[in-house]
């Protein structure tokens, strides 16, 4: 049995979720991209990550726990914008550390959830664990028109013509085929096949890796067109 202070410390998504430091800095965090022109990282951004981390672990095989882990990590995986655009994965996971410390969280726990916050980044990132391959999975599938926070079309960049373009994205997981598979519907006369791999290539490519690091083949759809 386990003992009643073990169970006290074990931090949930939902604790995560209203924790009001981690909802004010990743608000903030997000006020900051706006201002710099990037797309929309904010809560709902985390939220769907987490969602999808979570699902990813439960339909592969993953226990609850493990899950709830790669969740924690989505939630928190963009936190680190709230300091810089620049090596926020890095600082987002010292962010993750001392929130997760003040709540209580086991070192080991928070070592996965860390590790995968620091790996998420196509520049520098790696899928260390399964937390790190779920997490970039659900973050480079996050493709999608309500990305876009410029309200003025005229003054879009490829990385928002693209997004605005993207008017479906779903992320399938065939757990006994071992497949993950990323359908996407593109309006062309907004932005191109091509233009989506130009700005996108690098984080397909490690979505492969990610999918390889759970014994899984990543598989990418558009426009019901198999690519590569």
């Amino acid at each position: 049995m386990p003992k009643i202070e073990d169970e006290m410390a074990l931090v949930t998504l939902e604790a995560v979720r209203t924790n009001e430091k981690v909802r004010t800095y990743i608000q903030m965090a997000n006020q900051m991209l706006y201002a710099m022109g990037y797309t929309e990282h904010g809560l709902r951004h985390s939220g769907l990550v987490a969602n999808n981390a979570k699902r990813l672990c439960l339909k592969l095989g993953y226990t609850e726990r493990q899950a709830e882990l790669s969740a924690i990590a989505g939630y928190l995986h963009d936190i680190g914008n709230v300091v810089n655009r620049n090596h926020h994965a890095q600082t987002g996971a010292m962010i993750a550390f001392q929130l997760l410390s003040e709540m209580g969280m086991p070192a080991e726990e928070i070592a996965i959830i860390i590790s995968a916050i620091g790996n998420h980044e196509e520049t520098t990132g790696f899928p260390v664990n399964y937390a790190a391959a779920t997490v970039i999975l659900a973050d480079k599938s996050d493709v999608h028109f309500s990305r876009v926070q410029n309200p003025h079309q005229g003054d879009f960049d490829i990385h928002d013509r693209v997004n605005y373009a993207t008017q479906r994205a779903r992320l399938r997981v065939l757990g006994k085929e071992r497949v993950i598979e990323l359908n996407l519907e593109i309006d062309t006369s907004v932005a191109t096949v091509m233009e989506y791999f130009e700005i996108f290539l690098d984080r397909m490519q490690m979505c492969r890796r990610a999918a390889q690091a759970l014994e899984c083949q990543f598989h990418l759809m558009i426009n019901q067109v198999p690519i590569g």
